[in-house]
């Protein structure tokens, strides 16, 4: 097992934002996160990666105890955070927004070979390498979101809401990038609004609602499941 959440409870404030979930991620896998928002999905992300300080319950990384380690340690370990919005530096160009995803990284061949690997999965950004990050097109600024977590080599990406904006041709393509990532290895823990997407790429999914996990299983199971088509797939059950 490659991700172990445990009992997690977060608060922001009085408001209690996660009510002890517990869930797992195993090597290789595309585990999703659904919900509405406000769930707690983006939180989950978060406390994941040392963004929010955890007041109960225990994340286990690669059998590593990780519960509020400091964020660039989390970072070192393999976990890797393409946060919500995308979160692009807009004044410099799409190379220098690469090279901060290697920022932990010294090995100064590897950086070049993760860079050309981008590169080839991202053959747009290549063409732009020079451009100012802000200047991209929408579908443009999450492939080097993306691009960008890549750069630090990570064992586990943690994904939240890469569809958030884009177009439908442009969501497809998306989720096609995050499919080859995941059979090129990369285990993925994916947040996503867009529930029909999410669970057609996703081996297993949690369902979120007000900080608590209320439906899992694989995918098509809840592909299948009345509450889930009703709720977000937009389907009447």
């Amino acid at each position: 097992m490659m991700l172990e959440v445990k009992n997690l409870d977060v608060f922001y404030g009085n408001i209690r934002a996660l009510h002890g979930i517990s869930f797992e991620v195993n090597k290789g896998e595309i585990v999703t996160l659904i919900g509405s928002n406000g769930a707690g999905k983006t939180t989950t992300l978060r406390s994941i990666s040392a963004l929010n300080r955890i007041h109960g319950g225990e994340i286990v990384f690669d059998g590593k105890p990780i519960t509020n380690l400091e964020a660039h340690r989390i970072v070192r370990l393999g976990i890797s955070h393409v946060p919500e919005g995308r979160k692009i530096i807009g004044n410099l160009t799409v190379l220098e927004n690469l090279m901060m995803g290697a920022f932990i990284r010294s090995d100064k061949a590897g950086i070049q070979e993760s860079l050309e690997d981008v590169f080839t999965r991202f053959p747009r950004l290549k063409e732009r390498a020079k451009q100012l990050g802000g200047t991209l097109s929408g579908g443009e600024q999450q492939m080097l979101a993306i691009g960008r977590g890549l750069m630090a080599k990570p064992e586990l990406l943690l994904l939240d809401e890469p569809s958030m904006g884009l177009s439908p041709i442009l969501v497809e393509e998306i989720f096609d990038i995050i499919s080859r990532i995941n059979k090129l290895g990369t285990t993925i823990l994916l947040v996503e609004q867009n529930a029909f997407m999410a669970l057609q790429v996703a081996h297993r999914g949690y369902v979120l609602e007000t900080g608590r996990i209320v439906l899992s299983g694989p995918s098509a199971k809840l592909r299948a499941d009345d509450q889930v088509r009703a709720a977000y797939l937009g389907e009447i059950a």
